[in-house]
């Protein structure tokens, strides 16, 4: 890969490392939040969904702006919008305060990934296309590792307020960064953009199927990974509070992301994702089945392993089923339905939980979604072809 490709790749990726580093440093610092402020379970939980509902109308309105008004642009107000919302959460007096701007702080959030998975998609196709999404994706374990870091180490030490102003602090340089990014890529010959036009008979289908999926796919996700170590807590395995078992499940995501990438151009992407999600179903079967810490942990790792490969995979999919005028537009529409679903998967769990569901019984629900997830991909998304061997894979004037 050419220097101005890592280029790239580095300055967009940042979406998803400061994407990662906010829902990580959140389910962090929730348990100091209850404490400090007094917070019932469910104040915690409209904390804890906040930002999730303002990513709902960031992936939707920014999608369509970075179609409307050129991507670059777009992609750097959105992390100033982040920027700043961190920075009023070291002042945050109240927990309405918290809970504000935590919703402003995702509207940014939300219209940073289909956007900067927009950037990717419009200045390379193919092969490559699909391998530098996924890549880019694998962000997301970084920002993740850097967050239990501050956690696990800079938080007892100041606390979180000032650990959020470093996170604040770090997105600055990365605004430094993206006014480096390239210009915009002509844009084909297309009416305005508009929602109405990937509702379109032309794209009504892979819209509707691609949001599901999206649906699907965050749904299991925020409701595995924000609830299950709560769960396995009070069944006494107290392990998943410790800084090992954060980095080993952290650490497995990146073999999952970079076999996923070295997939695509062996085989249609849509078949890779078919992969991951059937592995996703086997590693919740397995973690259901868990037992002792060993098993728990092993189990952890290739849902982790296989679930954010999808996730990664799903992002590689999403952006070619769009012509590149309507492409950032029907990538924030999918996510943005997506966003819905991460919104209630932890709130499933706690009714599951109060309905007396064994966490066996939760996770089959889960399967019961990514089933139905497959079932979907199967029928409902036709790939393209690979891209041919030799085939010009970046555009040469950027």
């Amino acid at each position: 890969m050419e220097l101005k490709n890592y280029r790239l790749l580095i300055i967009v990726g940042t979406a998803w490392l400061f994407d990662a580093m906010d829902v990580a440093m959140l389910s962090f610092i929730m348990p100091l939040l209850k404490t400090e402020w007094q917070l019932s379970p469910l104040q915690l939980g409209v904390v804890s969904s906040a930002t999730s509902v303002g990513m709902i109308f960031g992936a939707l309105i920014c999608g369509y702006l970075a179609d409307r008004f050129g991507r670059k642009h777009v992609l750097i107000y959105t992390l100033l919008l982040f920027s700043f919302g961190n920075l009023l959460l070291t002042v945050a007096p109240n927990v309405t305060a918290f809970i504000l701007i935590r919703f402003i702080t995702g509207i940014g959030l939300g219209g940073e990934l289909p956007v900067a998975a927009t950037v990717i998609a419009d200045h390379y196709r193919g092969t490559q296309q699909s391998r530098m999404l996924v890549l880019a994706d694998s962000f997301w374990a970084i920002g993740w590792l850097l967050a239990s870091v501050l956690a696990f180490w800079v938080m007892p030490l100041i606390g979180w307020r000032p650990t959020v102003l470093i996170t604040a602090i770090t997105v600055l340089y990365a605004l430094m960064m993206r006014r480096h990014l390239p210009a915009d890529q002509p844009r084909q010959p297309q009416a305005r953009p508009s929602y109405k036009a990937v509702w379109q008979p032309a794209y009504r289908k892979q819209t509707l199927v691609l949001s599901l999926l999206w649906f699907i796919v965050m749904l299991t996700y925020y409701g595995m990974f924000l609830w299950l170590p709560s769960i396995l807590v009070l069944r006494g395995f107290t392990i998943i509070h410790s800084f090992n078992y954060t980095l080993l499940i952290t650490l497995a995501q990146l073999p999952g992301y970079y076999l996923a990438a070295y997939l695509m151009g062996k085989l249609q992407r849509k078949t890779v994702l078919l992969i991951y999600l059937f592995g996703t179903v086997v590693s919740v079967l397995a973690f259901s089945l868990a037992n002792s810490n060993f098993t728990i942990l092993a189990s952890g790792a290739w849902l982790s392993f296989f679930d954010l490969g999808a996730w990664g995979t799903l992002i590689a999919l999403t952006p070619g089923q769009f012509p590149q005028a309507i492409r950032a537009t029907g990538m924030g529409t999918a996510q943005s339905i997506g966003r819905i679903g991460a919104t209630i998967g932890p709130y499933m769990v706690g009714f599951l939980l109060q309905l007396k569901f064994s966490l066996t019984a939760i996770l089959g629900v889960f399967i019961g979604f990514l089933l139905v997830g497959i079932v979907l991909l199967a029928l409902g998304v036709k790939d393209t072809a690979l891209a041919p061997k030799g085939a010009v894979t970046h555009d040469p004037s950027h």
